[in-house]
């Protein structure tokens, strides 16, 4: 079963600001997120996994991971690039605290993708999120 990572998508306020920014750094080739941490289930997060990016509190995209690469930094210290495949899939808003750095997702706690031609879905109040997910519902 794959493992998913999510991570916040620091500096962007919606997923054009996030395709933007990777159209002019990257051009048409893969893109990537450079981290300090190297996942410990690496092998499952290449098994079909996705990056999902949390926007002003509330996943709002993934992007598939393709790869994990070593990249080693001017300081000299080795860190893991995540490749991405360039595609960014819209899912359904899932409200989340902030946090530093990634943390793994389950695939059962991960939202939904929002069908195709559906740019956008605004999330839930955090309360009745709750409310939905005492309920068994989300």
């Amino acid at each position: 079963m794959p493992q998913h990572l999510i991570k916040l998508c620091v500096g962007a306020e919606k997923v054009e600001d996030l395709a933007n920014w990777q159209e002019a750094r990257f051009g048409t080739g893969p893109a990537e997120h450079v981290t300090r941490m190297w996942p410990k289930r690496a092998e499952e997060v290449l098994e079909g996994g996705s990056l999902y990016w949390v926007f002003k509190g509330a996943v709002l995209a993934r992007q598939k991971v393709i790869g994990l690469e070593e990249r080693v930094g001017a300081d000299g210290i080795t860190r893991c690039a995540i490749v991405l495949d360039r595609e960014i899939i819209r899912t359904e808003a899932l409200t989340r605290r902030p946090f530093q750095g990634w943390r793994y997702l389950k695939p059962e706690d991960a939202p939904k993708d929002l069908p195709a031609g559906r740019t956008r879905e605004d999330p839930l109040p955090r309360e009745l999120m709750s409310a939905l997910a005492e309920l068994g519902l989300r």
